[in-house]
């Protein structure tokens, strides 16, 4: 088992933390988290990974271990979140790299792929939507929010940000209680409760809208480049549908596709099961 080193690299005002393991000349595999989640997510399965691939996992502005610049002096976009990853990519050297993408993660890892198709040798995508069959019924408010972004329809979205939502629906929805340990949403929920982080996470919650604008965009990078592409989907997701998953077929009919009795932090029940995945489909592209 490799072991894990924590680091700090600048990009711009933005201190991004990130956790790294495994051989320097390995190939690359970056860990993009979502909402309301960071790097730590990953804890479990790096180390099932490190052996054979120099895996990197970010926390993004405003999550985790990263810096927060004030919302007067950083713009909260997923375009600005993509920027600061381009940067973190660059500050790396990493000129080639696989990319496993969660939640926020997904519209931000696809914009990096838009932006540099020669740098992405795969894609895996882990509840990773861009698809609208992806959603569920369960995204009223925030929907409300992008048609009429008035300071009622902000403080509707507040909810989804509350303690029992993060421990309740994110992470209990579709896991067996027997297998979530508490660290992960504990972790989230304190994370959230840092003076000006509700306001961020309420500033990103309005632009989610700019990723679902972006869809035809994806998919059209998806038809043009057909990346190597892997989703493994926690099929009790409440936020994200496994018709999600099954699109991404539509565009990349080669696509390796796995269902797994867990929800949407499926890492969390199901690491093990996930590396496996990964582990296999990631060595049939090195062996080609």
């Amino acid at each position: 088992m490799m072991q894990v080193h924590y680091h700090r690299q600048q990009v711009g005002e933005v201190g991004i933390f990130y956790r790294e393991a495994g051989p320097k000349d390995a190939p690359v595999l970056l860990l993009l988290h979502g909402f309301p989640t960071a790097s730590h997510m990953f804890r479990d399965l790096i180390p099932l990974l490190s052996d054979r691939y120099r895996v990197i996992a970010p926390d993004l502005p405003g999550f985790g271990q990263t810096s927060a610049p004030s919302r007067e002096r950083f713009a909260y976009s997923f375009d600005n979140l993509a920027n600061v990853l381009s940067g973190f990519v660059e500050a790396l050297h990493l000129r080639r790299y696989a990319l496993y993408i969660f939640d926020y993660g997904a519209p931000i890892g696809l914009r990096l792929a838009m932006r540099h198709p020669e740098q992405v040798t795969a894609i895996i995508s882990q509840n990773g939507n861009a698809y609208m069959e992806g959603f569920s019924d369960q995204w009223t408010s925030w929907q409300a929010y992008w048609a009429d972004p008035s300071d009622a329809k902000r403080e509707a979205c507040r909810e989804s940000l509350s303690p029992d939502t993060i421990r309740n629906w994110q992470y209990g929805t579709g896991a067996d209680p027997t297998l979530l340990s508490p660290d992960g949403y504990e972790l989230d929920i304190a994370h959230m409760a840092r003076p000006g982080v509700e306001e961020i996470q309420l500033d990103l919650i309005l632009d989610y809208r700019s990723n679902v604008a972006l869809y035809p965009d994806f998919h059209a990078y998806f038809r043009v480049y057909r990346p190597p592409f892997l989703a493994v989907w926690g099929r009790f997701d409440p936020a994200f549908l496994p018709t999600g998953a099954l699109a991404y077929q539509r565009d990349l009919p080669e696509a390796e596709l796995h269902l797994l009795d867990a929800g949407h932090f499926a890492l969390e029940t199901h690491h093990q099961e996930i590396a496996g995945y990964v582990a296999a489909f990631m060595g049939r592209l090195n062996s080609v």
